[in-house]
């Protein structure tokens, strides 16, 4: 899952982004609204995680281009604001939930969570052949069997498993489980895959499709 976080407070905006990276999400972080709205309209996010109150492009306007653009990223609006109208307000923009400041880490990490389990795209439970994802409990099973993968093993395998046996290149791994610092030019993507592959076990259910990217058969 990849999570866009638009805050004008540094620090608050790089704690939020590190500690959904601890979680094991891809956060990338922009720290204005002209940033935030460049950010959110070039790149595929799950959740954008935006603060109402932002300099150069307010909030509002980041909201309305997404909601504009029909724009499948669900929103979780932040504000110091908790009068009943600006929830409204901010929610009648096309928002999907509102949280009001200061909150609780962990609240934020859930109703993160929630939303991208909202998305037409992802079901709570992915089931391809034996392999059962668990995307909600962040579990994964082959036959039956738990598998213990770490964060971006398993990143990748629910990009695989809900792409159901479509091709995806190395450079969609990278962009939707990892974050905007990945370096472009390593080779994680396929250390990535070989360990994975490793863990899943006989026989292999992904398949290289060379010069363009891997799918589960």
């Amino acid at each position: 899952m990849r999570v866009l976080v638009v805050e004008d407070q540094v620090g608050l905006a790089d704690d939020i982004a590190e500690g959904l990276r601890d979680q094991g999400l891809a956060a990338d972080v922009a720290y204005d609204g002209a940033s935030g709205m460049e950010k959110a309209l070039m790149n595929r996010y799950d959740v954008v995680v935006l603060d109402r109150d932002l300099p150069k492009v307010h909030g509002d306007a980041i909201c309305a281009a997404l909601t504009g653009a029909s724009s499948p990223t669900r929103i979780l609006m932040l504000t110091a604001a908790g009068a009943v109208g600006e929830r409204v307000e901010g929610l009648n923009l096309g928002a999907d939930d509102y949280l009001t400041k200061p909150f609780a880490f962990a609240e934020l990490v859930a109703r993160v969570h929630a939303l991208a389990r909202r998305s037409p795209t992802l079901a709570p439970i992915v089931v391809r052949g034996d392999l059962v994802f668990d995307i909600a409990r962040r579990r994964v099973s082959r036959a039956g069997r738990p598998l213990s993968l770490t964060r971006k093993e398993m990143g990748v395998l629910e990009v695989l498993m809900v792409n159901d046996g479509a091709v995806v290149s190395a450079e969609e791994l990278l962009e939707r489980v990892w974050d905007e610092h990945a370096d472009p030019f390593t080779h994680t993507v396929t250390v990535t895959v070989g360990r994975l592959r490793r863990k899943l076990g006989e026989p292999d259910p992904i398949e290289t499709v060379v010069g363009t990217g891997y799918r589960l058969t």
